[in-house]
């Protein structure tokens, strides 16, 4: 996936890049460029966010000699490039900066990707992996839990429909910051790229008796009101996944994780 940013954010963010930076220096590129740049919430986000190739000029953690421990330990992949990255910061100083500040003392600033790159990932012919599509999603936790499965299964990537935006602080915080790690963009409905749209449905056929191919479109519905019409009327098949009687549903991101891994089970391209 290309590094690119969204225009705004990017020139501050590279005037502010290098992890030469005092702290002074790094809290001020911090302050120009956090309106229009990706959130990274915790190291975690931060490790992958690296690993998958994001823009990370201005990284802050409060105490560096232990962020550099949890990469030697978790991620020495990158330990190399997060520790010439990291400025220290007092306590105060990143809490102030952040909503909450994560329990690893750890945040980043990241571009994001540049929209015409995710289509394109989202929309290419011959794609042989599924796209996630979140019809309308409500909660922001769950929107997250589901971009962190669609990268762990090599989804091509997740699209939302409605008004939640896939890059809310708390979207990235709940996905971990593996947003990098596929394509994840808001559409409408007469957006979705071309393939055949498997909606889960409690009407639809059920799941074990099918085969998605690997180039599906694979619906989702919110929690509390399903599907909307835009979307159902769009889908070509309705699925259904195996539930006890009276039981009313599964969280977002079990279906997610169920439908994904009934894919994989017959796809050659699954991870």
């Amino acid at each position: 996936m290309s590094k690119a940013s969204t225009a705004d954010g990017h020139d501050e963010l590279q005037r502010g890049a290098g992890g030469a930076l005092g702290a002074e220096e790094a809290v001020r590129a911090w302050r120009r460029a956090a309106d229009s740049a990706v959130l990274l919430d915790g190291f975690h986000a931060l490790k992958h966010a690296l690993r998958f190739g994001a823009d990370v000029p201005v990284a802050l953690a409060v105490d560096k000699a232990a962020a550099r421990a949890l990469a030697d330990d978790l991620a020495p992949d990158v330990a190399g490039e997060l520790a010439a990255r990291l400025v220290e910061v007092p306590g105060d100083v990143l809490r102030a900066l952040v909503p909450r500040l994560h329990p690893t003392g750890v945040a980043a600033l990241a571009g994001r990707p540049a929209r015409a790159d995710n289509l394109a990932a989202i929309g290419r012919t011959g794609r042989t992996t599924p796209v996630i599509v979140l019809d309308e999603p409500r909660n922001l936790g769950n929107a997250g839990a589901v971009i962190r499965l669609a990268a762990g299964y090599g989804a091509a990537g997740v699209a939302t429909t409605g008004s939640l935006d896939p890059w809310h602080p708390i979207v990235v915080r709940g996905g971990a910051g593996l947003h990098f790690a596929t394509a994840v963009e808001r559409l409408t409905v007469a957006e979705l790229p071309d393939g055949p749209l498997y909606a889960l449905d409690p009407e639809g056929a059920d799941i074990r008796g099918l085969t998605l191919p690997d180039d599906a479109l694979l619906a989702f519905g919110s929690e509390r009101s399903g599907l909307s019409d835009a979307l159902r009327a769009r889908a070509d098949h309705l699925v259904s996944l195996p539930m006890r009687p009276q039981v009313s549903s599964y969280n977002l991101a079990t279906s997610v994780g169920m439908t994904l891994f009934h894919w994989s089970a017959h796809s050659t391209h699954a991870p």
